[in-house]
């Protein structure tokens, strides 16, 4: 009889187009993995919000696995030991994963050694294939999208298969109710409703974003509007893949502002391939002269900006929404990083590792990278003298009703007052006044900055 393989599954919860899954069944009987593993990754294990997509989406998963003949197996603790602890239970000889690069992940891969078959599928191209004419990774975006997109399109997605071969025996599994990875005492989730975790809700998301692909360079910024894909969480755990997105918009028109978005996650990972640290580390080490401010004042300020009681309405409307749904749109993401590196003067770590364990689509490569961008350490970033004005962006990008809806205390107040009630006289009482001023945040930043370089 032949000996079963293992499938061990990190951020890849589909039957599409996943190029392990087909590569195991090809080789005779399967048996689905995954392993929660907080050990390998230390500070950096999942967020409260990651553990909530992530219980749903190993059900989802599981049922499919079901129609399909299939069941997953559920182990707990170290992956690596627990990958070896089931071939020795099931005998079988071979692992076939999906490459990731999460330097906790890649210093698995390794301590596994010929015994893991690793496949590519989590990006539009191989992350190493994309290499700079000295043949490193690009550290700049717009070099790596050059790059990149003269090797695009992508394959097209492979269909799932039809059955998966099951072992004629199946090891022991743990069960998810004993991970107890929902919260419960209290319940923060509540406001998480409108996601549906899954392959099947990313397949429907992916479609329709094509109708209104052409349209995404600019409602993309709008706060105000659904101009958003709301895929990030399906791409970070894998319950679609890149190229499955990028040939679902194909025919709608220029889609090029919204692919060159898909394509960051590739440019992100080869980031961390280079700099594994690069969540603790500035990318650029002028930065660790800067002097962050620290002590009970600036603790006060980061609680007001956690919990969206700053008195800078866009700000608050975005930690809210973080906090309530674990997402926020795009372009306040940009707008709370920078008031919180910049105003605040707060150290950008600080801010990460809040999103870290808020967000449901909190991926390493894109957290960091991001965090860094804004802050402007990182080695493709703004700089740090570039501050955004939270006041003239809300107004910029229309975000009124957006406010109305986050910031319950600012619904009745109308026109352009919203943007700024406190410079209008329109601020509610049960709505706290600025905790720093524009200018003097905007000053004592760009002094800072004087101070690193």
């Amino acid at each position: 009889m032949t000996t079963p393989t293992l499938l061990w599954l990190r951020q890849d919860f589909r039957l599409h187009d996943h190029s392990a899954l087909i590569a195991a069944a090809h080789a005779g009987p399967v048996i689905p993995v995954y392993v929660l593993d907080d050990n390998a990754p230390g500070k950096w294990k999942m967020g409260g919000a990651q553990r909530w997509w992530l219980h749903h989406t190993l059900e989802s998963f599981a049922k499919s696995l079901a129609d399909k003949g299939s069941k997953l197996v559920l182990r707990r603790g170290d992956a690596v030991e627990a990958l070896k602890a089931l071939m020795e239970e099931t005998g079988a000889e071979q692992v076939h994963a999906i490459r990731h690069y999460e330097p906790w992940w890649r210093k698995a891969e390794a301590a596994l050694g010929d015994r893991l078959c690793l496949h590519d599928g989590n990006h539009l191209a191989r992350v190493e294939d994309v290499k700079t004419g000295s043949g490193g990774q690009f550290k700049v975006y717009s070099s790596f999208w050059k790059a990149l997109n003269q090797m695009m399109p992508p394959g097209d997605p492979e269909p799932a298969p039809g059955t998966i071969p099951a072992p004629s025996k199946w090891p022991k599994s743990e069960t998810l109710a004993e991970w107890d990875l929902l919260p419960t005492k209290p319940d923060w989730s509540t406001g998480f409703g409108d996601w549906t975790p899954g392959e099947a809700q990313a397949l429907k998301n992916a479609k329709a974003m094509a109708p209104i692909v052409e349209a995404y360079d600019v409602d993309r910024n709008m706060p105000s509007i659904e101009g958003t894909s709301r895929l990030s969480p399906h791409l970070h755990f894998g319950e679609i893949s890149p190229r499955t997105v990028w040939h679902a918009v194909d025919g709608h028109g220029d889609a090029t502002t919204f692919r060159k978005e898909l394509a960051w996650r590739d440019f992100t990972d080869g980031v961390v391939l280079t700099m594994p640290d690069y969540g603790d580390t500035n990318g650029r080490p002028k930065f660790d002269k800067l002097p962050w401010r620290s002590g009970k004042e600036a603790e006060t300020d980061l609680k007001a900006w956690q919990e969206g009681k700053t008195g800078y309405p866009i700000v608050d409307a975005g930690m809210r929404q973080l906090w309530v749904t674990g997402w926020m749109h795009n372009r306040v993401r940009m707008i709370t990083a920078s008031f919180l590196v910049k105003h605040l003067l707060i150290d950008w770590r600080e801010g990460e590792r809040w999103f870290w364990d808020c967000l449901v689509d909190a991926d390493y490569g894109n957290n960091s990278v991001n965090w860094q961008w804004v802050s402007g350490t990182g080695v493709d970033s703004n700089m740090f003298g570039r501050i955004m004005a939270p006041l003239t962006q809300s107004e910029k990008f229309d975000a009124g009703d957006y406010i109305r809806e986050w910031v319950p205390e600012l619904a009745k107040v109308t026109g352009e007052a919203i943007h700024d009630p406190d410079e209008s006289g329109c601020r509610p009482k049960a709505y706290p006044a600025k905790i720093v001023g524009h200018r003097e945040g905007r000053e004592r930043a760009l002094e800072a900055g004087r101070h690193a370089r």
